[in-house]
């Protein structure tokens, strides 16, 4: 029977040898084998690709790593999904399996701090050029490419400043230069874009946000097609860039709920927009809500929904009034990373020149010196009471 992704991942996978409805963890280092033979046999299968239920050593995984493995590559229509112990390691992952001394990658200027920051420093140490790019120009993309290009990175939209590029246009440019393609879509995830099904090579989520949606897990999820299968699988292997069963068994148990979650996420998002968009001290969301807007009609070519991820921008000759803003929140937590139940606001220090920060300056995005990105993450609390908080403490920015 054809199910819809929605009962997918509510039926996923059932342990039937001890009648659980979740999987079994199963934590494991040596992987015994009847005889030499059968080791040697189940060996073969994991080269060619073919259908396992554990791997034949734990560095690569175990049981539950491959249910979870199974249950992405469907989200996602991958060839192969890659499970690494974070969400950088997946990105990280897809440099150091494709990128050799020589090469160039192109980076587009919005993507996540740490992203940047290899680029930046430590590819450089590996003469990998990393070259930023315009995500508002389509035309500088490709304008930077050239016959050392390897790699395209996008993240769409920016998790800071969320500008949305023409995927297809991207696609068709790589595939015309025989360069490999790369998207973040954790703010999408793959229930709401799935990008190998446009031509993008690899569709990297962090699993730490949605995927796992209870803040207490961490991992990264790389789907990949076909063409570049075998050269990620033999770094990976070799690597030990794999993820713990116990995180694997609390990210299955989040994506239960996926499509549940990211609905009401985006519903109270929109509840929370309504308001901030009639207050004089914000003078920018960072958002698709606009229908007249370039980002908008790119997410709706795209995306079929939406998540609850988004910046302000407060215009104000005072930082530590937006800091106090900040702090005066009650159902707002300050921390890093988002996608749990949870509502966060962190100040964006975009133009941090200290270089142990990830935040840098920016080069293509444009703000005055007056205003301030504050990012917030709409969890799933009572939508009003986050307004009720919003409208208490916008009253201290001066």
């Amino acid at each position: 029977m054809k199910k819809s992704i929605k009962t997918f991942l509510k039926h996923p996978t059932k342990d039937n040898s001890n009648r659980s409805a979740n999987p079994a963890v199963i934590r494991a280092s040596t992987i015994l084998f009847n005889t030499m033979q059968e080791l040697y046999q189940h060996e073969k299968k994991i080269k060619k690709h073919q259908k396992i239920s554990h791997y034949s050593y734990g560095r690569y995984g175990s049981s539950t790593t491959i249910e979870l493995e199974n249950i992405l590559k469907e989200l996602e229509q991958a060839f192969h999904v890659f499970l690494t112990g974070t969400g950088f390691g997946g990105v990280a992952l897809a440099i150091m399996s494709l990128c050799r001394p020589g090469d160039e990658i192109l980076v587009s200027d919005n993507v996540y701090g740490p992203t940047k920051e290899i680029s930046e420093k430590l590819l450089r140490e590996f003469d990998i050029n990393a070259i930023f790019y315009n995500p508002d120009s389509f035309q500088d993309l490709e304008n930077k490419v050239s016959k050392n290009t390897k790699m395209i990175l996008v993240e769409n939209p920016g998790s800071n400043t969320f500008e949305f590029q023409d995927l297809s246009k991207i696609v068709k440019l790589a595939k015309k230069k025989k360069i490999y393609t790369f998207l973040d879509n954790t703010w999408g995830t793959p229930l709401y874009l799935k990008p190998l099904t446009i031509g993008f090579d690899m569709s990297f989520s962090s699993a730490t946000k949605y995927f796992s949606g209870h803040s207490d897990a961490m991992g990264g999820s790389l789907a990949v097609n076909k063409k570049v299968f075998k050269q990620i699988m033999f770094f990976y292997r070799l690597s030990g860039y794999r993820m713990s069963a116990d995180e694997a068994y609390l990210i299955i148990r989040g994506l239960r709920t996926l499509d549940t979650r990211l609905d009401q996420h985006y519903q109270n998002t929109k509840k929370v927009i309504n308001f901030l968009k009639k207050q004089k001290k914000i003078s920018e969301i960072l958002y698709p809500y606009k229908p007249s807007t370039k980002n908008y009609k790119l997410w709706k070519k795209y995306y079929s929904g939406a998540t609850g991820l988004l910046s302000i921008v407060i215009k104000s000759k005072k930082k530590s009034s937006v800091i106090k803003f900040v702090n005066s929140l009650e159902l707002f937590g300050i921390g890093y990373s988002w996608g749990g139940f949870e509502s966060l606001a962190i100040l964006q220090e975009l133009r941090s020149k200290n270089k142990d920060e990830y935040l840098k300056g920016r080069k293509y995005f444009r703000f005055s010196k007056d205003e301030h990105i504050v990012r917030l993450h709409i969890g799933l609390e009572e939508p009003q009471d986050l307004i009720n908080d919003l409208r208490s403490s916008l009253r201290y920015i001066k």
